[in-house]
């Protein structure tokens, strides 16, 4: 009989950094049903509640980032990262695990400093193409780094990498024979192209308004499109939608079900976040990316570049999403070859069963 496992994960800020963590642990008790895990987390962030959701314990450290601009907030980071690490040593010493694995966010700098502190072997996981400070840093001390872009030795030690891909909900890249009952759950036609856009859970205020300023030209066109808002402008944008009469738009202010989005998507627009950019290789779905310009250290242009690089996607930058976002949109949805050609290279980039590789490197380290 196997040694019951305990596995200590961090991570969250995000659906970037929170939804790599579940899948891992998904895919580690599917493999060791008997593993123990607990996940540590930033109070008041989306993990506290995403987490135990999944069906997992978490703890909260009382932590936040530096702010880049000057703020009174900042007086306040000394003591929490004070606070933070003492804790986190706490958790550490009473979970005992055999493994931490640490996804990015604020509270995995603490968490994975005070388990690599009493030897406990770490993992780390990379979503992006230029990796954020605290993964560089944690690195150093590391036993793994899972990465989801070649290349990473730029960055980490190269006997530590292993290129993973980035774990994704498997329920959303389920889509195969799903075109039709995507259409149809959407109510849209079967003999229009579609276009999707998408902008993550709180929407894409510059790309709503470039659409916006282009509904006439959508409303005449001959594709058809579902329109992720988010919630920042969810009612602007519906109310723009009706005073333009368009009969050929559809518009959500979330989408849950995104194996359907995928699958009756022709082209997709979309934020160049690392897990947005894994879905839409996983699905094989052409894009055009348009990254957050205000992301750190700008990596989802970094994520961007990845791919347009291998003609993989096209790029658009927030700032010229007025000029080129509709010509862009409507040039490539019409042009058959453009797109088979987008699909061929952006499903080459794919990483299959990346939980699953992430999961065998756990266990492994683990029960060294």
């Amino acid at each position: 009989m196997m040694p019951q496992i305990k596995v200590i994960i961090s991570g969250g800020g995000t659906g970037g950094h929170i939804f790599p963590a579940i899948a891992i642990a998904d895919a580690v008790r599917k493999k060791r049903p008997d593993a123990q895990f607990l996940f540590v987390g930033a109070k008041g962030k989306m993990e506290m509640e995403k987490v135990p959701a999944a069906g997992y314990e978490i703890e909260g450290l009382w932590i936040s980032g530096l702010q880049r601009s000057l703020t009174l907030k900042n007086l306040a980071f000394p003591f929490k990262l004070i606070s933070s690490s003492i804790k986190a040593k706490k958790l550490v010493k009473e979970f005992n695990p055999n493994v931490a694995v640490g996804t990015g966010g604020y509270a995995s700098g603490p968490t994975l400093r005070a388990a690599m502190k009493r030897d406990v072997p770490a993992l780390l996981q990379e979503q992006n193409s230029l990796p954020g400070i605290t993964n560089r840093i944690l690195s150093r001390k590391a036993s793994k780094v899972c990465v989801a872009y070649p290349g990473m030795e730029k960055y980490f030690p190269q006997d530590k990498i292993v290129l993973s891909g980035n774990p994704v909900r498997s329920s959303v890249i389920q889509i195969e024979g799903k075109k039709e009952r995507g259409l149809e759950h959407f109510g849209l036609k079967p003999d229009k192209k579609t276009l999707l856009v998408v902008g993550g859970s709180l929407g894409s205020r510059s790309v709503n308004n470039a659409l916006i300023d282009g509904l006439d030209d959508i409303a005449k066109s001959d594709y058809q499109l579902i329109w992720q808002t988010g919630k920042l402008t969810h009612e602007q944008v519906k109310s723009a939608v009706e005073k333009s009469g368009a009969q050929n738009i559809k518009v959500c202010e979330f989408i849950s079900e995104m194996d359907l989005a995928y699958a009756a998507a022709d082209l997709i627009v979309s934020r160049a976040g690392a897990i947005a950019v894994s879905e839409i290789s996983l699905v094989q779905k052409p894009v055009i990316l348009v990254p957050f310009p205000y992301a750190a250290e700008d990596h989802q242009a970094k994520n961007a570049m990845a791919l347009v690089n291998r003609n993989a996607a096209l790029m658009i930058r927030d700032k010229d999403l007025g000029k080129g976002l509709i010509s862009t949109i409507s040039t490539t949805i019409t042009d058959d070859n453009k797109l088979e050609n987008l699909a061929r290279n952006i499903a080459g980039l794919a990483v299959h069963d990346s939980a699953d590789i992430i999961a065998n490197e756990v266990i492994k380290l683990a029960e060294k």
